[in-house]
């Protein structure tokens, strides 16, 4: 790992982001480790088009590995996998190869072990994240990812009316109930309520 790049990237994640925190320390140490895996260096210049990030949280390192990577939901080049994990999966679609990144739990703790002397938990993970090796700090895995064509980068492949509401409805995330198009809130799967 480049120190120079990883303390710049690290500003531009804290930037991004509003403060920097451990996660946004996990999250550009992830990143640096998915792309290298997958074989991207230039994430948000030459190889932007083959990169696509399935993250699983929506929590601080999902910041920073936007930040990194370039990936966002406006782009349909990161995808939000809602599990809760703090992992995340680096594609690269040019070669299909994907690596899944994923936080180790006992890196939490090994933290402290490393600053002991300093008493506030995440002043001594924001310290340690830096500090330890990646295989201290993550857990990683060679996965097959199959991107559906609805969900790659680039402009809608349909859109339909809901028959219900009258709103529209893109990239195949209709509904189809009793011979009716609708929308996923019309078909009674949506967030809210009217």
């Amino acid at each position: 790992m480049d120190t120079m790049n990883f303390e710049e990237l690290l500003q531009e994640s804290a930037r991004v982001h509003g403060h920097l925190c451990p996660g946004q320390v996990l999250g550009v140490r992830m990143s640096l480790l998915g792309l290298e895996a997958i074989g991207i260096c230039d994430p948000k210049g030459a190889d932007s088009k083959s990169l696509i990030v399935f993250v699983e949280m929506d929590r601080c390192a999902t910041d920073a590995v936007q930040s990194v990577t370039g990936c966002s939901l406006g782009h349909r080049t990161m995808k939000f996998m809602d599990y809760g994990k703090m992992a995340v999966t680096f594609m690269n679609l040019g070669t299909g190869r994907a690596v899944r990144v994923v936080v180790r739990e006992e890196a939490r703790s090994r933290a402290q072990e490393y600053f002991p002397e300093i008493e506030n938990k995440y002043d001594a993970q924001l310290k340690a994240y830096k500090a330890m090796r990646n295989e201290e700090l993550f857990n990683t895995m060679d996965v097959k990812v199959k991107v559906q064509d609805q969900d790659m980068p680039g402009r809608p492949l349909k859109r339909v009316k809901c028959e219900a509401c009258g709103e529209y409805v893109q990239d195949m995330r209709e509904v189809c109930r009793d011979g009716r198009i609708l929308c996923k809130p019309c078909a009674q799967e949506g967030y809210y309520t009217i």
